[in-house]
């Protein structure tokens, strides 16, 4: 079963996160308010999927070197919204 989880994380994100909120009380638990989990399932989805993970497992809360975990996935976010904005430049601007 986690690696099932682990392909659908890797595939989807969002649907990794949105399958951990529906089926586990985890999301809940390390966010609190819903608009938390609202937000990073919109904008950083990465991001919210791993700390959600880290504060759920190993006791609650995330400290330590987890933050470097979750600082990794904060530039993997913002890594895929580069690629994709790389991904829709104009292709007549490249020069030959």
């Amino acid at each position: 079963m986690g690696c099932l989880f682990l392909l659908i994380a890797a595939l989807s994100p969002r649907l990794a996160l949105i399958l951990t909120w529906i089926f586990t009380p985890w999301v809940d638990r390390a966010t609190g308010a819903f608009i938390w989990p609202l937000l990073g399932l919109v904008f950083l989805p990465i991001t919210t999927l791993l700390y959600v993970i880290l504060w759920n497992t190993g006791g609650y809360g995330v400290d330590g070197w987890e933050w470097i975990f979750v600082i990794l996935a904060v530039f993997a976010d913002l890594a895929s919204y580069g690629g994709s904005r790389y991904g829709w430049r104009d292709p007549r601007a490249r020069a030959c």
